[in-house]
């Protein structure tokens, strides 16, 4: 239920995208009344859905506050991107913008992971996880490497696939390819370190 609810505002995304774009004149009416004149029909849908994704990212933290008097980091961090891309989007009615939102959170992850282990000598993925599982300090390392080129790779996916296919097939990879390749990563992951756990059971 958790992973739906961190999911809740690419969902929205994607569905108020198809749903514009099933329906677009009025989608196209109620862009306009919202964002004002200028905006052609074939924008509507990206609008659309960028307003909901944003409104989506306000009320789950508000919601995460009021049920925990508290807010992880992350999801701060993922307001103020979606607040400046999604906002220059509408502000200036270009796609462009919404298309490096998920590019410059990947970055920001996979910066976070190498810069707090190469400054600070912190392995952000071991705290997160050590509680869980007992490793190497050798596979810590590797781990919290593997993470970052992870963020570093999607980042770039995210580009190659904005900037060479269509803006469907964009929202189709964001909601579906970028899920997709992240459960095969955590999957693939899984099984690295499975032989550490049944080392540790033994």
């Amino acid at each position: 239920m958790k992973f739906l609810f961190d999911l809740l505002p690419v969902i929205l995304f994607f569905a108020a995208y198809k749903v514009g774009g099933a329906n677009p004149d009025a989608a196209h009416a109620l862009a306009s009344g919202w964002l004002g004149e200028g905006i052609t029909p074939s924008q509507a849908p990206i609008l659309i859905a960028t307003f909901v994704a944003i409104v989506a990212t306000v009320l789950q933290i508000a919601l995460v506050w009021l049920k925990h008097r508290k807010v992880d980091t992350m999801l701060w961090v993922s307001l103020a991107i979606i607040v400046v891309f999604g906002g220059a989007t509408l502000f200036f009615h270009n796609p462009t913008f919404i298309k490096w939102k998920p590019t410059a959170l990947y970055w920001m992850f996979g910066t976070v992971l190498l810069g707090s282990s190469a400054l600070l000598g912190r392995n952000l993925i071991r705290k997160m996880l050590e509680a869980q599982i007992k490793l190497p300090d050798a596979v810590w390392g590797r781990l919290n490497l593997a993470w970052a080129g992870f963020f570093i790779a999607m980042g770039l996916l995210n580009l190659y696939v904005a900037y060479n296919f269509s803006e469907e097939t964009w929202v189709n990879f964001k909601m579906f390819g970028g899920m997709g390749l992240m459960l095969a990563f955590v999957l693939g992951q899984g099984f690295y370190l499975s032989r550490y756990m049944e080392e540790e059971t033994n």
